[in-house]
C-alpha cells in the first residue's frame, strides 16, 4: 500500500480515495471548482533514485493543495527509462482516482517532467509518455504546462 501525505507532512491514514473523496467534498461545501493534476518527478542520487508523486488539487481562482508520495528505487535505469517510470506512477495514481473524479465531476490531468524541446535529454520519452498518457484516456501535459511534475513534485524530490 502506497503511503501518502499532506503538504504540512502530516501522514494520510485514511486510505487513498477516502481521503481524496473528503478533500472534494469539503471543497465543493466551500463553494470551491476544483482541478486535478497529477505529476511525478525523480531525482538520482548516487546508486538511487528518488520519486515524488503529486495530487494537485487547484481551487478555481483560489490556490490549491496537494498530496505527496516519495520512494526510492535501487535500479538502474537510463533516461528514458527514468521518465517512462515517473509517467506509470502518475498513470497509476491518476487510475485510482479517475473513477471518483468523474463522479464529481473534476478536471483531471496528468503531467509528466518531460521537456518538449529536442535539446533536452528527456525529450527522448516524449512520444511514449504521450502516447502513454493519452492511450489511457488522460489529458497530457507536457513542460512547461506541467507544473505538477516539474514544479510541484520536484519540490518534494530534492
Amino acid at each position: 500500500m502506497m503511503t501518502w501525505k499532506k503538504f504540512s507532512g502530516e501522514p494520510i491514514r485514511k486510505p487513498l480515495l477516502d481521503e481524496v473523496s473528503t478533500a472534494i467534498a469539503k471543497e465543493y461545501a466551500l463553494g470551491n471548482k476544483l482541478k486535478v493534476c497529477i505529476g511525478t518527478d525523480s531525482q538520482v542520487k548516487g546508486t538511487a533514485t528518488d520519486f515524488a508523486t503529486v495530487i494537485a488539487f487547484i481551487r478555481e481562482k483560489k490556490g490549491g493543495f496537494m498530496f505527496i508520495h516519495q520512494e526510492r528505487s535501487i535500479l538502474k535505469m537510463s533516461i528514458k527509462e527514468r521518465m517512462l517510470a515517473e509517467v506509470q506512477r502518475s498513470i497509476e495514481t491518476a487510475y485510482t482516482l479517475c473513477d471518483l473524479l468523474d463522479r464529481y465531476h473534476v478536471e483531471l490531468e496528468v503531467h509528466a517532467d518531460i521537456n518538449t524541446s529536442p535539446m533536452f535529454k528527456s525529450n527522448q520519452a516524449l512520444h511514449e509518455a504521450m502516447g502513454y498518457i493519452l492511450s489511457m484516456g488522460f489529458v497530457f501535459k507536457a513542460k512547461p504546462e506541467a507544473f505538477a511534475s516539474s514544479t510541484c513534485a520536484n519540490k518534494m524530490v530534492q
